[in-house]
């Protein structure tokens, strides 16, 4: 027979967790790959990834990673998340829309996807079909010269994008502290969403009574770009059963300021004072 049958792995809804105890729970003798993200979009969460990959190692599982959103936020560093496969795309931090698959290239030897037959064989080529966008490759490693260069460290470019990373995540937990702060001074009018204990600075609003398509055409006359949607996460989305078609998402930066937080804030309580 040919064909795999597929678990859903669910989360909690009130809190935004994934458990890992329920993510091993559902992997079986017979389980192949678990694919899962690094951090959730929508609402940030960063499940224990190193958990997962234990129990999927254990029996002989691989761990597929999506770390899209992940790669915007944290150093990666895919042997300590043990993931086997990798895959972001740059335009998360800073740089182009492209994609990228990391994985070790022996595993890639074992993987056969459907091409061309004049295309080669050889790995990681039989990957990247036709001419590459060597244009936006260019803009890749800007990109990544770029975030090495934030942090105040010597040392080779992963040790300095290391360094970066770790004040990039300073910078932008305490912003969160300061724009989560300032959402609940707002009172029941705003309902977050993003409540996980390991989470990116990405906040995930409801507006009982108020729509946030609304609330985001509002924001943008006041210089804030808060997107109302599902953002592609249908999934998640629909399981928070929000009262609106869409949720408003804020998400912080390295270039984030205080200032900018303070213009959401202000934005904010300026539309729930406003006529519905």
């Amino acid at each position: 027979a040919v064909g795999a049958s597929v678990r859903w792995i669910d989360f909690d809804p009130a809190t935004g967790e994934v458990d890992a105890a329920s993510v091993a729970a559902a992997i079986a003798p017979g389980t192949r790959l678990v694919a899962i993200t690094a951090a959730s979009n929508l609402i940030g969460t960063r499940p224990d990834l190193p958990a997962i990959a234990a129990a999927a190692h254990a029996v002989g599982a691989l761990l597929w990673v999506d770390g899209v959103h992940y790669a915007a936020h944290e150093f990666v560093d895919v042997p300590a998340l043990g993931a086997d496969f990798f895959v972001c795309s740059p335009y998360k931090f800073l740089g182009p829309h492209c994609g990228v698959l990391g994985a070790s290239p022996e595993l890639l030897e074992t993987v056969h996807p459907d091409k061309l037959l004049p295309s080669t064989e050889i790995v990681p080529e039989r990957f990247e079909l036709g001419t590459l966008p060597y244009e936006q490759l260019a803009g890749v490693t800007t990109a990544v010269d770029f975030l090495a260069g934030i942090g105040d460290a010597d040392g080779s470019r992963r040790e300095r994008l290391r360094a970066s990373f770790a004040a990039i995540d300073a910078h932008e937990f305490r912003l969160r502290g300061r724009l989560e702060d300032g959402l609940a001074r707002l009172g029941d009018a705003v309902v977050v969403h993003s409540r996980a204990a390991a989470r990116t600075p990405t906040l995930l609003l409801s507006l009982p009574g108020r729509r946030t398509w609304d609330a985001y055409q509002f924001l943008a006359t006041r210089a804030v770009l808060a997107p109302a949607g599902s953002f592609y996460a249908y999934e998640p989305f629909r399981r928070l059963a929000l009262p609106d078609a869409h949720g408003l998402r804020l998400g912080l930066a390295p270039y984030s300021t205080d200032e900018d937080v303070d213009r959401v804030l202000d934005g904010l309580a300026a539309f729930l004072h406003s006529p519905s």
